[in-house]
């Protein structure tokens, strides 16, 4: 990838990294490249929750609108909503102001084309060259050449197509969201109580800056709390932008994504809905998952960390489910993208459906130890040519044999090498991630 464009389009510090400026040169682009600029070409444009994102729209759709493109705002909205919404609309595109889990502080801007899937490389690409001109040399109509801006009100109808997702109700069930004061407050709620469900929901009154603060799917245990709290039959949390769910048991036990997965797959295999009887999950689920996959007479497909090379390899396959530890989710058959809230529709439907609640439905795994730690370091590609790293790889690769594995990698976003080893002999986990960690650190520690 270039110089902006990320695994998850442009992220960075809002008005720093991702300024104003950057914005705007990013709808221009963005409408130069994915429409026709004809009269009538649409982007619909959302955001989440975080103070940053008015600055950000305002900048975008000025973008957009220079290229005589009409942009749509559908304010505070998720990101599969505004994949949703794209396509629903029959826009030329679509864009989402987010930075998913990370903090407020953060923020990011990416695109879906008009048929709701994020951008192929050589669209982004093709973006990242006109980023790069010294000068703006593209189109700037004037007069009633210019885009017009509209306020879009279609949330009801992203509810509305949740809703229809569930093929039963939820009546008798109570629930636990927590939306991460994030894009779920204003949708998740709403969709389970006209499911039927009784709903307590927690962390759904956003203030700009409250945004994943110890809340959502990257803090389970204020979930945990709230289910036996309340005694619940379920929690639910989101994160920031609504495209994670991590669920939880009624006992307070966590289900992650290999967890969902597992149960969606089993549940689908049955139904004669898992195109292909196989899954499309990335190196960091667990191997219990890929197990209880084998089991079930399900092969799992394993490609690089981020949903874009999930769904990239979900289209080749033709698979209809994949997803990644995180909770990021994909149902193919519904949506072009993963999202939170139809994951969370579905792992409740499956419960009614089965009859069964989800610690009983969670047996269809078991995870294995898995421990995971980060190195901070001056170069993060520089583990792959260093002599003395991959030696210590090939020695822990040997001690695991075939009861476990290790798994180095850099960061998508930081200056980060991580080390996750799995197995079954924890203690052996251990020793061997502390001598990987105190080989990189000695090698590459910043």
């Amino acid at each position: 990838m270039g110089r902006w464009f990320g695994t998850d389009g442009v992220r960075g510090v809002a008005n720093q990294e991702l300024t104003p400026e950057l914005a705007f040169r990013l709808g221009r682009v963005g409408a130069y490249v994915l429409t026709s600029r004809r009269p009538g070409s649409r982007i619909v444009v959302g955001k989440d929750t975080r103070i940053s994102g008015d600055m950000l729209e305002t900048a975008l759709v000025s973008g957009i609108l220079s290229m005589g493109v009409d942009a749509l705002r559908l304010g505070v909205i998720s990101t599969p909503g505004v994949a949703y919404l794209t396509r629903l609309l029959r826009a030329d595109a679509g864009v989402m102001i987010s930075a998913s889990h990370n903090p407020v502080a953060d923020n990011g801007i990416k695109f879906f084309g008009g048929d709701g899937f994020k951008l192929l490389d050589e669209m982004e690409e093709r973006m990242e060259a006109l980023l790069a001109e010294e000068i703006d040399a593209l189109p700037r109509p004037i007069g009633d050449g210019v885009g017009r801006m509209y306020d879009e009100p279609a949330t009801e109808a992203y509810i509305r197509f949740l809703v229809q997702a569930a093929r039963v109700r939820f009546d008798g069930l109570k629930v636990v969201l927590d939306c991460a004061n994030g894009a779920a407050s204003f949708i998740a709620p709403e969709v389970f109580r006209r499911l039927g469900a009784d709903v307590i929901v927690i962390h759904a009154n956003p203030d700009g800056v409250n945004i994943n603060v110890d809340c959502g799917s990257t803090h389970p245990h204020i979930v945990q709390r709230a289910v036996l709290q309340h005694g619940a039959d379920v929690g639910l949390a989101f994160d920031g932008d609504a495209d994670r769910c991590i669920a939880v048991d009624e006992n307070g036990e966590v289900a992650d994504g290999d967890f969902i997965m597992a149960i969606l797959a089993r549940a689908m295999k049955e139904k004669g809905e898992l195109r292909g009887d196989k899954v499309v999950a990335t190196v960091m689920s667990n191997l219990g998952f890929v197990k209880a996959m084998s089991d079930l007479g399900i092969t799992v497909l394993r490609t690089a960390v981020g949903d874009r090379y999930v769904m990239e390899r979900m289209r080749e396959e033709g698979a209809s489910l994949g997803g990644e530890q995180s909770g990021h989710i994909i149902l193919l058959d519904h949506t072009t993208t993963g999202d939170g809230m139809l994951t969370a529709v579905k792992l409740v439907e499956t419960m009614v459906e089965s009859g069964k609640r989800l610690s009983e439905l969670s047996r269809v795994m078991v995870r294995y130890p898995q421990i995971l730690e980060n190195v901070r370091v001056r170069d993060k590609r520089a583990w792959r040519d260093n002599a003395a790293i991959q030696d210590a790889l090939r020695r822990a690769e040997a001690e695991l044999g075939d009861s476990g594995r290790v798994l180095v990698r850099e960061s998508g976003t930081e200056n980060l090498v991580r080390v996750m080893v799995e197995g079954l002999d924890e203690k052996l986990l251990r020793r061997v991630v502390s001598e990987m960690v105190q080989v990189i650190q000695a090698e590459l520690g910043a």
